[in-house]
């Protein structure tokens, strides 16, 4: 067979879709922008081991273009999505996930180490994050528990949910 596009961490598969792996930084928006632009038929997004990103602005700018683009975001069986990956995959316009498909959440830390946590409930860096998952379809109560949730684990700790856990936050397909 043919060499398949890459495009940083994505693989293009067919005309429909692509496969992605490894992290997101800053570049990463980019990247996706000039592979639509080769691929503007690109439907569904396969995430097969995702551990998440080193640029968050980076990583919201490239989750809302997944949703601009209509994407279907899907773990297949044996993926992985972690910490920032999670929020790209709430991206999707429909949701999928295999039973094995795995869910890795934690709190984030700002450049200074400081997480979720550190910060009083009234800080306006908690509503950007609520306004994202009630942008990506969670209603409000959804948001607040998905939000108080990721928060509960440590940065440097990771806690894995499955398929099931997720669709108590939000729609799966």
């Amino acid at each position: 067979g043919h060499a398949r596009a890459r495009f940083g961490p994505f693989e293009v598969v067919d005309a429909a879709t692509v496969r992605m792996a490894g992290d997101v930084d800053s570049a990463t928006p980019r990247e996706f922008a000039a592979m639509l632009a080769a691929y503007p038929g690109l439907r569904r997004l396969e995430m097969i081991d995702c551990p998440g990103s080193l640029d968050e602005a980076a990583n919201l700018t490239l989750a809302r273009a997944i949703r601009r683009q209509g994407m279907e975001t899907v773990v297949p069986a044996g993926g992985s999505v972690r910490s920032g990956a999670v929020e790209l995959w709430l991206a999707g316009v429909k949701r999928s996930a295999a039973a094995d498909a795995e869910f890795g959440v934690h709190s984030w830390a700002d450049e200074t180490g400081r997480e979720a946590r550190d910060y009083p409930a009234s800080d306006p860096v908690h509503a950007e994050y609520l306004g994202y998952y009630r942008e990506m379809g969670m209603d409000d109560a959804s948001a607040r528990a998905f939000y108080a949730m990721t928060n509960a684990t440590p940065f440097d700790a990771v806690t894995y949910l499955t398929r099931d856990d997720m669709a108590r936050y939000v729609a799966l397909n």
